[in-house]
């Protein structure tokens, strides 16, 4: 047939009936095969490549296709009508977290130790049984879609030559010294072992969800020829945490750079970390010493204020080293560890305006002791249990090992305030 083709005769109905005329419109395209003459009659042109998604086949389409699939249409049309050939070859994606899962569904099985007892070989086999179950769904809805895609060529993500050809394009990055190993904090979830996507966090209002835990203010001696020097000797940082099980993995404090931070005694009543009146000082924001005023010893909030003997600057306060909570990682932190490190992100709004960094669990620690030359230290495996090296909670889950953390500081004077602390988490879209 020569194309453009021309109305019929009849013209167009008064009151025509839209899915009759869909119907008819579909069942033209197929019979005439003009997706195909669109491409076979741009042959020689210059080519507009273009590769779905693509999306995984065990599961069925949701509207979130439909509204990129019109995307995937509008764009391959208006290049062809440009006079370029582009092959719309479709793709299934049968790799990742989703296919997994979906696997694990239909074998009844729940963790990562249950796939490795029955070997990962045997796991594979059933993952790819599974993963394309709908392809004929899917075909049918983006043919009803009117989008024009190449079913017959299609790409899988478990052919061999896809994996290779991925595996080639990354190995010309790494050639050409554009790829690195680093490290990013991301929200995870540790029944998965996977961290969630920014996708993941976005995709319904309760992702992040409310979620009581302990929150800490703990004592750091500040120790060294700086802290000499601006007579911050036997002085205790007070940094606040609202997470109590990353401690072990304290690698440094952070101040703001134009935030002023009070140095004080203890109260009359004495420290709640055993501390008698005046026997102990304390650095803290100025802002926040009325908040612990009691903790520090004072009846009240004026009488706190009242007491401060001076104040300095976060920026003053960079380098300062303080006595270590812990040993577990200290050959693996290095020398640039443990001491005051200045960032803007700090505040005032809650704790003590000195924050604690355990830069593996925290986006701003990491990139501030990065900074500083502080590696990352890993305690946990990736389910979320404490590795052997913190042996006072090793085994434990993070969430489980809150409680005796904040014991072992109680019982070495380093707690100052414990209380129960209320902050969104994101929680896991697959968890129960």
């Amino acid at each position: 047939m020569s194309y453009p083709r021309n109305a019929d005769a009849d013209g167009v109905p008064a009151s025509p009936r839209f899915p009759e005329i869909e119907r008819g419109i579909l069942a033209f395209w197929k019979a005439d095969g003009t997706f195909e003459a669109s491409v076979e009659q741009r042959e020689g042109d210059p080519e507009w490549v273009f590769y779905d998604g693509p999306p995984f086949a065990n599961g069925l389409p949701h509207y979130g296709h439909l509204l990129t699939g019109y995307a995937k249409d509008v764009f391959p049309r208006y290049q062809t009508m440009r006079g370029k050939q582009v092959h719309r070859r479709f793709g299934w994606d049968t790799h990742g977290l989703p296919a997994e899962l979906e696997a694990m569904r239909q074998l009844g099985i729940t963790t990562k130790d249950e796939i490795e007892r029955m070997g990962v070989g045997a796991f594979n086999a059933k993952a790819r049984e599974s993963v394309l179950h709908y392809t004929q769904e899917w075909q049918d809805y983006v043919t009803r879609q009117a989008r024009w895609v190449d079913f017959e060529n299609d790409y899988k993500t478990l052919d061999i030559t896809f994996m290779e050809s991925v595996i080639w394009a990354f190995s010309q990055l790494h050639a050409k010294g554009l790829a690195y190993e680093g490290f990013r904090v991301l929200p995870y979830c540790w029944n998965d072992e996977t961290p969630l996507s920014n996708h993941e966090l976005r995709m319904d209002d309760d992702v992040y969800q409310p979620r009581q835990d302990q929150s800490v203010t703990v004592t750091f001696p500040l120790v060294g020829e700086k802290a000499e020097a601006l007579g911050l000797t036997a002085v205790n940082a007070l940094a606040w945490t609202t997470t109590p099980w990353t401690l072990p993995t304290n690698a440094a404090l952070a101040v703001g750079p134009d935030i002023a931070y009070a140095l004080l005694p203890a109260g009359p009543a004495g420290a709640a970390d055993g501390s008698e009146g005046g026997a102990a000082r304390y650095l803290l924001a100025a802002d926040t010493v009325a908040a612990y005023a009691k903790d520090l010893g004072y009846p009240d909030a004026a009488s706190a204020v009242a007491a401060i003997e001076r104040t300095l600057t976060g920026a003053e306060l960079a380098g300062v080293q303080y006595d270590r909570l812990w040993d577990h990682y200290v050959d693996a932190y290095g020398p640039d560890a443990f001491r005051i490190l200045v960032a803007d992100y700090v505040a005032t709004g809650e704790g003590t305006g000195i924050v604690h960094q355990a830069p593996a669990y925290g986006e701003d620690d990491q990139l501030t002791c990065a900074a500083a030359g502080i590696p990352v230290v890993l305690s946990l495996d990736d389910g979320g249990r404490f590795l052997p090296a913190v042996a006072e909670v090793a085994g434990l889950r993070w969430d489980e090992a809150n409680k005796p953390l904040v014991q072992k500081l109680r019982a070495e004077g380093r707690l100052l305030q414990l209380k129960s602390y209320e902050h969104s988490y994101p929680h896991c879209w697959r968890l129960p």
